[in-house]
């Protein structure tokens, strides 16, 4: 039987007189045109979709905000659903290998804490959150400018601590404290939806450069874009769980996973919550638009990602503003970035890659180790 869900009632009318009275303030014949009305349309559709959860309308904004998993990456081919499958055809060949991804997550939310603390008190100073363990948290950990939450009940082992700590202390505190600290450009302060993709495809990113991700988190983030697209096209939340149930084989973890897809929209089927296939389509921008950056010879522009919360379609926006001195120079960011000398050659060396004719390599290749294609 599916669950039987209700919604509290949000009324979008203060928040969409609002986000009209800014549009009317925006210049249409100035350079931030466009950037004002994204922002703008943004706000509005976060709006709608509160105020319509529970129904499709709800779903047709969400994906307006995060997308859907078949939506193009700017190379007009390729989607994070593509990424998604590619993945777990991955899965499938390493599980031949009887290679054990699994580690026990023997550490509670006081470990946690602990060592975010040391992290954040050497990397911000003054300026770091408190870090606090909340029993009313859904997620394991929430990051925020002035704290970190973790949940109470959660479990952690020796590779969460380090994602964790590159994905939620170093970039999202980071670019929370940089984009407060922002006098003149205060939207940089905001971490609304249209800065969401950008904001965890760099946070992905961030656990890929530091050697911080594993297949079990991949896989993770993977699933939820397979889940979404089932969800899309028609399965209820009973399927999903099904589906998470024979991926994770715990009842509990499969229900809250089978969650994330459906929160606010229909149980139905049909109208889940799109929000979760970023972290994926995120990566797929931000690693795109790193290697070009890299590769045009203006790997200058990098610290701008770290100025505030903003979207990729901005970047010529920041570009314009930090000229005109509007945007001050970010005051904290990851390690990796404050020393790029690996950053640069991994990027160089991707960009020259992705240059290289996979196909014949790959048939080159696999008849030398005997696979029949």
């Amino acid at each position: 039987m599916l669950p039987n869900v209700s919604y509290p009632q949000y009324d979008p009318s203060d928040t969409l007189r609002l986000v009209e009275a800014a549009r009317a303030m925006i210049d249409s014949s100035g350079p931030f045109s466009a950037w004002g009305h994204r922002i703008a349309d943004k706000l509005e559709y976060g709006s709608r979709m509160l105020s319509a959860m529970g129904t499709p309308a709800f779903y047709t904004n969400s994906a307006k905000l995060y997308g859907t998993p078949k939506d193009l990456l700017p190379d007009g081919e390729t989607n994070s659903l593509d990424l998604a499958l590619f993945f777990e055809e991955m899965y499938q060949n390493i599980d031949k290998l009887d290679i054990d991804a699994n580690f026990p997550e023997i550490y509670t939310s006081q470990h946690m804490a602990d060592r975010l603390l040391v992290e954040v008190d050497k990397m911000f100073g003054d300026d770091a959150p408190a870090i606090v363990i909340d029993d009313d948290v859904s997620s394991k950990v929430i990051a925020g400018r002035r704290r970190i939450r973790i949940r109470s009940t959660a479990m952690f082992d020796d590779n969460d601590i380090d994602q964790l700590v590159h994905h939620e202390a170093f970039i999202h505190v980071a670019t929370s404290i940089n984009g407060h600290r922002q006098k003149k450009i205060k939207i940089l302060r905001a971490s609304h939806p249209g800065t969401t993709k950008t904001q965890e495809g760099l946070a992905v990113f961030a656990e890929f450069i530091t050697g911080h991700i594993d297949l079990e988190r991949i896989r993770r983030l993977s699933d939820r874009v397979v889940a979404i697209q089932m969800a899309v096209d028609g399965a209820d939340f009973i399927e999903v769980y099904r589906y998470y149930l024979k991926r994770i084989g715990h009842k509990d973890n499969a229900y809250e996973s089978a969650r994330r897809v459906f929160r606010g929209g229909v149980i139905t089927g049909g109208a889940p919550f799109t929000k979760d296939m970023v972290y994926l389509d995120g990566l797929l921008r931000v690693h795109n638009f790193l290697r070009v950056v890299v590769s045009s010879g203006k790997a200058k522009l990098l610290p701008l990602l770290f100025a505030g919360k903003m979207d990729l379609k901005d970047i010529d926006v920041m570009i314009k503003l930090e000229e005109r001195g509007l945007i001050d120079p970010p005051k904290y960011m990851p390690p990796w970035m404050t020393d790029i000398r690996f950053l640069l050659t991994y990027l160089a060396y991707s960009s020259f890659l992705n240059s290289v004719k996979l196909t014949k390599l790959k048939d080159y290749y696999a008849e030398l180790i005997g696979v029949h294609r």
